[in-house]
């Protein structure tokens, strides 16, 4: 669509386009070959490619009237940009691809608060020779023998009253019933 009074796109020239046209044209692909003997990476020596002709186009009075080889000039400014990057990346931090460490994750503490409200109130069912033997042996961690001696029976009995008592706090709890661990 045109409209009265105005200009396409097409038909405003960009100062210096013709000449950068004819630069790409003309020395493109050596340009972007030597960049990608320096760089090794096709990527990063097309953006080399790119940058040399964007400092073209600044320079474009300069090309156009100067002297000397515009090839040569090419060539100049595309090494010093490589170098100017070598030398960025090697002050910056070499990057490592290391994993990053996250927590692992932990059940709600509130479940844990209500797991311990359920146990003691299923310890309150228990008579006080199994209460007693399982306090000893879980929650001071006490060995069988260390047991028996803090409550003064046999090491036998507190096997005994061990295994009767996490029998009944199964029951109370609803877990397996018997021998079952």
């Amino acid at each position: 669509m045109v409209i009265p009074g105005r200009k396409s796109r097409r038909a405003r020239r960009v100062p210096g386009e013709d000449l950068i046209r004819s630069l790409y044209e003309e020395h493109g692909r050596s340009l972007l070959a030597y960049a990608v003997r320096l760089t090794g990476d096709r990527a990063a020596a097309e953006d080399v490619v790119q940058e040399t002709l964007l400092r073209a186009w600044k320079h474009a009075d300069d090309l156009e009237h100067g002297t000397g080889s515009v090839r040569g000039w090419l060539l100049t400014v595309a090494r010093n940009i490589i170098t100017d990057r070598a030398r960025a990346k090697a002050v910056r931090p070499a990057e490592v691809n290391q994993q990053v460490d996250v927590p692992t994750s932990q059940r709600d503490h509130a479940d844990e608060v209500v797991d311990t409200i359920t146990v003691l109130g299923a310890l309150e069912h228990l008579s006080p020779d199994h209460r007693a033997v399982l306090v000893e042996l879980y929650y001071r961690g006490r060995t069988v023998n260390e047991t028996a001696a803090a409550l003064r029976i046999a090491p036998g009995t507190v096997k005994s009253r061990t295994f009767h008592a996490v029998r009944a706090l199964r029951a109370t709890l609803g877990g397996p019933r018997g021998g079952a661990r």
